[in-house]
């Protein structure tokens, strides 16, 4: 996890709460009244305040939040164990700010039910409180798309198994403070359903609880096969963009960009699949790819396919964080993925003995990987300077690498964008286009 200048963080907020963004600053000349906002495209937007909602305590019976309002997050909201919660295509939640135990999220543990089924013309969005957005809008008229920190996330526990330390059954999440018992996931139900997650997009979150403990974007522990996750955006997120905490649940269609730590996270032995994704590394991004295995003895694999991961190269500068990162005896199998704009010292690693011990006897499985490096005209942009073995086969590693990735000049494999377009901010803001 990363720890930022929050003050510098929350100054950046306030200015672009004051001045709006305006992709025509230069050529914009309007002013906008009182209870206005300026958009993008240089018009004024009336603020509502009518149609909040502020959501002060847990949600504790069944209970829809619909469209024509705008949902207000003033705490750790909780959905009850026992209890489903309804949010309507088109609706925006909104988290205000708070750091430590009073940050404010959107927690459904196990026993509880989300049911957030958004459509392609319709998303639902995840915001900051300081996000002027009203219904009907998909991008925010006042917020960069590079804040970060400004609330929680997303939080969804399950009673599938995981592995955590030793051999315990149920451990508590990160990002949730030890005293409240809804933190805690886990179980030995690996068809456990939490629910139902499609067209989401999430932004601006990751509110330390902690020093160098913030929220990820979307935080999935213990979740159940049944439970449908598909068709989410992740912008940036101060910590990791999508972490996953052991179940078994599978995760179709998700795009992170920007986010501050690491883009895809996956811990604790999770058996499940993602595939069709996309990652867009920002200037404080650290991996594209951190793979973690089992804290306990429980042990399990994973597969990702089909994936695009843009660094953020500058030429021959050293701007940005890493391929991917292997850890903790990982098993999974990583497939048809393609990386582009990384930078001169970007590696793919394992990082020790366990994972290399994993990899020499057929734990990990690494298929068809691409490598576009024509941008860097030095550093790492051979398979040889871009695969290291630190559990002491670099040279084996090295070897071997030829018949799983290639050095190339265009994708042949990678994410399916279409999957992304119409909705996203990301495709919105042209963050698309190199895919």
């Amino acid at each position: 996890m990363k720890t930022f200048n929050k003050l510098l963080l929350l100054a950046f907020a306030s200015l672009s709460i004051g001045l709006g963004s305006c992709d025509k600053e230069d050529e914009c000349t309007l002013t906008c009244g009182t209870g206005e906002v300026l958009t993008a495209d240089c018009t004024c937007v009336k603020i509502d305040a009518s149609n909040e909602v502020k959501v002060t305590s847990n949600v504790t019976a069944n209970t829809t939040w619909t469209k024509d309002k705008i949902w207000i997050l003033t705490t750790r909201i909780t959905v009850a164990p026992g209890v489903t919660l309804t949010i309507e295509p088109g609706t925006i939640v909104k988290g205000e700010a708070g750091s430590g135990a009073n940050a404010t999220a959107l927690l459904v543990p196990r026993g509880a039910k989300l049911i957030a089924k958004g459509t392609a013309a319709s998303p639902i969005i995840f915001t900051s409180f300081a996000d002027k957005i009203q219904p009907g809008q998909i991008e925010s008229p006042n917020l960069d798309n590079s804040v970060n920190g400004l609330w929680g996330g997303l939080i969804v526990l399950g009673r599938a198994p995981i592995s955590g330390s030793g051999s315990a059954e149920a451990v508590q999440i990160e990002g949730i403070p030890a005293s409240d018992v809804n933190g805690l996931y886990g179980g030995t139900d690996p068809n456990d359903n939490s629910g139902e997650f499609t067209y989401i997009s999430i932004r601006h979150g990751g509110a330390n609880i902690g020093e160098g403990n913030e929220i990820n974007g979307l935080t999935l522990g213990g979740v159940g096969s049944a439970t449908k996750v598909e068709n989410i955006e992740i912008i940036s997120n101060q910590d990791d963009g999508l972490e996953i905490f052991g179940g078994t649940v599978n995760v179709k269609n998700v795009i992170v960009w920007n986010a501050g730590d690491d883009q895809f996270d996956m811990d604790q032995a999770w058996t499940g699949t993602l595939e069709n994704f996309i990652a867009i590394l920002g200037s404080d991004s650290d991996h594209g790819l951190e793979f973690d295995g089992p804290e306990g003895s429980r042990t399990g694999g994973f597969t990702v396919k089909n994936g695009s991961l843009k660094g953020k190269g500058n030429g021959t500068a050293i701007t940005n964080g890493e391929y991917a990162d292997f850890r903790d005896k990982l098993e999974c199998t990583l497939e048809n993925v393609y990386f582009f704009n990384f930078s001169t010292s970007s590696d793919f690693e394992l990082d020790n003995a366990g994972v290399s011990d994993n990899w020499a006897s057929g734990k990990i499985v690494l298929k068809n990987l691409e490598f576009n490096v024509s941008h860097l005209t030095s550093g790492n942009t051979t398979l040889d300077a871009i695969f290291k073995d630190d559990g002491g086969r670099d040279a084996d590693f090295n070897t071997a690498a030829a018949g799983f990735a290639k050095i190339v000049t265009a994708k042949s494999t990678g994410a399916n964008k279409s999957a992304f377009t119409g909705w996203t901010v990301s495709d919105k803001k042209g963050q698309l286009t190199d895919f």
